[in-house]
């Protein structure tokens, strides 16, 4: 076989993922519009229509013609240049799961998470528990169902679903993962917490107005494309979007500015990794970003070793003072207060130590429910009982446990573990970004992260999902490959910085 007609299948295959791809972009709009602005019992109409969108997206993805294209492509595997290899490969991977997922089941997740979504949103408020519940045991069950059709022979459930996250992960891995960092973890925490040098807190009010300001020259100087992208409010700060259009939400509390001014920037990280990547890669299947855990390296790296860094902060500090008046601390006791260890309940609002044991707790909760060890009913007892093993405490009302967090009720079973490795594969890029850019603080204090934010870009963020994601940081690190990340690097930063802080 010669390589025209591969060719041809490649550019014919090319063009239908490019029209699939913007199906999906056009369907995170009405995802964000749900977030932000859509009316409240608009609800059922746009669950039909999700439903509906994704109806035609999995047919595109399981489409006979894409088979046939992939089949010839096969074929001769040799002929495609390795850009044209890899987006082959991405196809080929969501063909394999269209075709064995029923369309009926594909519609249906859609269609349930969409709603499901609004009643967990109405529960949180109200701390009810059970009017959620029966919209999570159905989501469960189409999940389950879901990873019965995609599991291979042997494989848990739960990694199955995992792998829509981050291919190449599993729960075996990952449980090696969290054993590793929770006792250096708890250790560093109850030293911390147990130290005669506690940072103080912020204390004041900070309007809405100044506060939306400041994270609106924040989101700038981080590299975000206002040309490209928008600034709303939400419950739950979230980024959505690729390539042109690429949108940040956040949320504000008058009492504690830096819940804003951090999640936008754990937003911003997000959506400049999708901004960032190569133009010519925009709407097809390589045009975003790799995994979940490397969207996170990007999100937490920004928020946490830029954001929170002394440098940065002391930045930070002159400019909160010019929004909002004389703050009652000087720069270096605020670095201490930006990264000051908190007893809260609140994964989004933890603090460095404390998020990866957040983290762990629902990864293991999650990984319950799919297998069926934990029925959606005896989920709230467990969480409360898990947080007292892990903080030593149990959420005083549902709203600050198991109803915190949104992932459940939209399906994303297999997500919560990617933050931390997101965090542990951000351990690994500081280290080396910090070997490579020397002046890095200079730039920081003076509030010009360019040089950091030039090397992300062209190490990682420019390649979409062109290479796996343990790949993709093992180049733009220049470590070797290894099946689970080393927490090493993540372990001796935080360490180093929080032995500083408090004087350990």
């Amino acid at each position: 076989m010669s390589a025209g007609p591969v060719q041809a299948a490649y550019e014919a295959l090319i063009a239908h993922a490019r029209q699939t791809q913007a199906l999906a972009s056009a369907a995170g709009v009405l995802g964000w519009d749900q977030e932000t602005m859509m009316p409240r019992d608009a609800a059922p109409q746009r669950a039909a229509a999700l439903a509906a969108r994704e109806a035609v997206i999995h047919a595109r993805h399981a489409s006979a013609e894409v088979g046939g294209w992939l089949a010839t492509i096969e074929a001769q595997p040799d002929a495609l240049g390795p850009e044209a290899a890899a987006q082959a490969r991405l196809v080929a991977r969501a063909h394999a799961r269209a075709v064995r997922v029923p369309a009926r089941l594909a519609s249906e997740l859609a269609r349930v998470t969409s709603l499901a979504q609004g009643h967990w949103a109405a529960a949180r408020a109200a701390d009810d528990v059970p009017a959620f519940l029966p919209w999570l045991e159905q989501v469960i069950a189409l999940r389950r169902e879901e990873a019965g059709h995609l599991a291979r022979p042997g494989q848990e459930a739960y990694d199955a679903l995992l792998e829509l996250y981050e291919p190449g992960a599993t729960a075996e891995g990952l449980e090696a993962m969290f054993a590793a960092l929770r006792p250096r973890l708890v250790a560093l925490r109850d030293r911390a917490l147990g130290a005669d040098r506690q940072p103080a807190r912020l204390v004041g009010n900070f309007g809405t107005e100044g506060q939306m300001r400041l994270a609106r020259l924040i989101a700038g100087t981080f590299g975000y494309d206002w040309s490209r992208g928008r600034l709303d409010l939400a419950v739950h700060p979230f980024s959505s979007g690729s390539g042109a259009d690429v949108r940040i939400t956040t949320r504000v509390d008058e009492a504690d500015p830096f819940n804003c001014l951090y999640s936008t920037l754990h937003e911003v990280g997000h959506a400049t990794y999708e901004q960032a990547v190569a133009p010519h890669l925009a709407l097809t299947p390589a045009g975003q970003g790799a995994s979940m855990g490397v969207h996170e390296s990007q999100s937490r790296l920004y928020e946490n070793q830029l954001g929170r860094s002394a440098a940065f902060s002391g930045w930070l500090h002159g400019r909160m003072e010019a929004e909002f008046g004389p703050l009652d601390m000087d720069a270096e006791a605020f670095f201490g207060t930006v990264n000051r260890l908190e007893e809260g309940f609140i994964r989004t609002e933890a603090d460095e130590v404390q998020y990866n044991l957040h983290v762990a707790l629902r990864f293991g909760l999650e990984r319950d429910l799919i297998a069926g060890r934990l029925a959606p009913a005896d989920l709230e007892e467990a969480w409360n009982a898990a947080f007292q093993r892990d903080f030593g405490r149990r959420p005083p009302r549902p709203a600050l446990g198991m109803l915190q967090d949104v992932h459940w009720s939209v399906g994303l079973f297999g997500y919560f573990p990617t933050y931390t490795l997101g965090n542990v594969y951000a351990g690994l890029l500081h280290r080396a970004l910090r070997a490579d850019l020397p002046d890095l603080d200079a730039d920081l204090s003076r509030g010009v992260p360019g040089p950091a934010l030039d090397w992300l870009r062209t190490r990682l963020q420019c390649h979409g999902s062109l290479l796996e994601p343990a790949a993709l940081i093992a180049q733009a690190t220049g470590t070797e490959e290894t099946g689970t990340p080393d927490p090493g690097p993540l372990l001796a930063y935080l360490e180093a910085k929080f032995a500083a802080i408090y004087g350990l």
